[in-house]
């Protein structure tokens, strides 16, 4: 009877590939999709990470830490994977993607009645702008002529900075902006920008199995209309879904 538990545990071991071992889910304070509220974590793309972990069948973590650090260890560490991340074509090669956790658009913001009148991007890039490090916008930014960048470690820094006036704009997701706006920070839109799509960036050690697994459980929750239902519990529309209703109705 000794020897056959060994050969029992090996047996239940293959026949549970997907908890073999633990993937580690990372992410930044970046409301409404990643955030912490009363010390919990929660927002749009946190319970979807709930949903697809737990439909996969994947031991897994969750943490909040500074994106720089995120984007690192999802790139470095086997296992990680860091999300909500833009999917840019400098970065596609660098990740097993699971996609989209959100499709949107980004948009410049500035202070209210700060004083910056800026509708172009002729005009735009004469102005000081603040971004996250390692955040996908720096690149874009930089793409389009913007030279003076002031770098912070969260969105909460660059939302301070801009809203004392050490920067005239940051970019950011229009969901999030939405989300500062109920918030009652006194910012609005100087202009919108190009449309993204938004996803886990895994390391590209994660075993395919693993991968497709999570893949096919984000494909599920939004075939079944769970994606829609999380975005309506944090009162906002899934952009994805009202693109492809503007769509139809042309």
């Amino acid at each position: 009877m000794k020897r056959l538990l060994p050969a029992l545990g090996l047996l239940l071991a293959a026949l549970s590939p997907a908890r073999a071992e633990t993937v580690h889910f990372v992410t930044e304070e970046y409301p409404p999709f990643n955030f912490t509220k009363d010390g919990a974590i929660t927002g749009i793309s946190i319970d979807q990470v709930h949903a697809i972990a737990k439909g996969a069948g994947v031991d897994y973590t969750i943490e909040i830490m500074p994106w720089a650090r995120a984007f690192a260890l999802a790139e470095h560490q086997p296992m990680h994977c860091a999300f909500t991340a833009t999917h840019t074509e400098e970065r596609h090669d660098r990740f097993r993607w699971v996609e989209p956790l959100v499709q949107d658009v980004m948009v410049l913001v500035k202070r209210r009645d700060g004083g910056i009148d800026a509708h172009t991007l002729e005009e735009a890039v004469k102005l000081r702008i603040g971004a996250q490090r390692d955040d996908f916008a720096i690149g874009l930014l930089a793409a389009r002529g913007f030279r003076d960048i002031d770098l912070a470690a969260d969105i909460d820094i660059t939302l301070g900075k801009l809203l004392s006036g050490r920067i005239d704009l940051m970019p950011t997701s229009l969901k999030t902006f939405e989300s500062m706006i109920a918030a009652g920070h006194p910012v609005e839109k100087a202009m919108v920008m190009d449309g993204q799509t938004y996803g886990l960036a895994c390391n590209r050690a994660m075993p395919e199995a693993i991968h497709a697994r999570l893949q096919a459980e984000l494909d599920k929750l939004i075939l079944e209309g769970g994606q829609d239902r999380i975005f309506a519990a944090y009162g906002l529309a899934n952009p994805r879904t009202a693109a492809n209703e503007a769509k139809t109705r042309k």
